[in-house]
């Protein structure tokens, strides 16, 4: 098991390397470049040269990216085009913070809600309800954020003002009884975005546990258990659902990943300064050094969080574990 960790952690450096030099390639071959787009109304060719050339703009990409790469392997992500005075780093990781608090939430709902359903789906079989509730999921999946936040920004914040329109402000408010008793309870700005973020994800995670549990019904311990006049509650959650869940770890692994990417069209919309915001204005405003920052940071966390997913299957299933260790 060691050995497979080192080997896969040895590759890590290799994957970012590609990962951070095609980024770079494609960023300054696409339209454009950040001084054009800081320079608005300015279109003087010389001054913008003189710009291009005091951030070394000017010279040749393979030596514009062995500067960059010098600079990132002692910590130094360089320094945002547009948001002068500010480094990458000042800029990234407190905005990433903000993504795994809504991201984090997001996960236990999805979780909590779509194994259970699974579970029921997978019970149901044979009948109309394991149709309805899967449809029922597919649909929520398939409609776009673009379709879903409107609606409830004009439902919640425009018609019933009772939910703010964006901004963020942390998971809890403090609501104080008489002065007195500070409660934390969920904070309005966190319902409309989760709600975006919850509705297309639940489908996976019950078709997947369906598909794991109608094939755990038919095993003998499960009969067995059925047999000796254990309730079906009992024998869903004692029996199936702890070897149900082994496949989820690998989906765990990936939402790790998506906790920390956040959600381009979720922060977007709802104006919450998230690393998805970030990123996405990194993009349109060709700021290179913070495009291949979160890059490099997404392909690492990748790479991580699926790399700790399957250490975590081999401990759960030893199965995995001894098949390892044959080869």
């Amino acid at each position: 098991m060691a050995t497979y960790v080192i080997r896969r952690l040895l590759w890590l450096p290799v994957l970012l390397l590609i990962v951070s030099f095609s980024t770079f390639t494609l960023a300054r071959y696409g339209p454009g470049d950040p001084v054009s787009v800081a320079a608005g109304q300015i279109r003087d060719p010389a001054v913008l040269a003189q710009v291009r050339a005091s951030r070394g703009l000017d010279q040749p990409i393979p030596q514009q990216y062995m500067r960059w790469l010098n600079r990132a392997v002692r910590g130094d992500l360089g320094e945002s085009y547009l948001q002068r005075g500010y480094s990458v780093s000042e800029l990234i990781f407190p905005k990433m913070w903000i993504s795994a608090q809504l991201g984090l939430v997001a996960l236990i709902i999805v979780f909590a809600v779509g194994i259970p359903l699974g579970l029921l789906a997978a019970r149901l079989a044979g009948t109309w309800a394991d149709p309805a509730i899967i449809g029922s999921l597919l649909f929520l999946q398939a409609i776009p954020v673009l379709v879903i936040i409107p609606p409830l920004i004009w439902l919640f914040a425009v018609k019933l003002q009772v939910l703010p329109a964006g901004g963020w402000d942390g998971i809890f408010a403090l609501y104080w009884i008489g002065g007195v008793l500070a409660v934390p309870l969920p904070n309005p700005h966190l319902y409309i975005p989760l709600v975006a973020f919850t509705l297309p994800g639940f489908v996976g995670v019950a078709r997947l546990i369906r598909i794991t549990a109608l094939e755990v019904n038919l095993e003998d311990y499960v009969r067995t258990a059925r047999s000796k006049g254990l309730s079906e509650a009992a024998v869903q959650f004692r029996h199936v659902l702890p070897n149900a869940l082994l496949p989820l770890v690998t989906v765990v692994g990936f939402a790790l990943a998506g906790i920390i990417e956040g959600a381009f069209f979720v922060e977007t919309l709802m104006g919450i300064n998230g690393i998805g915001r970030l990123t996405f204005e990194a993009v349109t405003s060709r700021d290179y050094d913070l495009i291949l920052a979160t890059t490099v940071i997404f392909a690492a966390a990748f790479v991580i969080c699926n790399l700790i997913a399957e250490l975590v299957y081999g401990v759960v299933d030893p199965r995995v574990r001894l098949g390892a260790s044959r080869r």
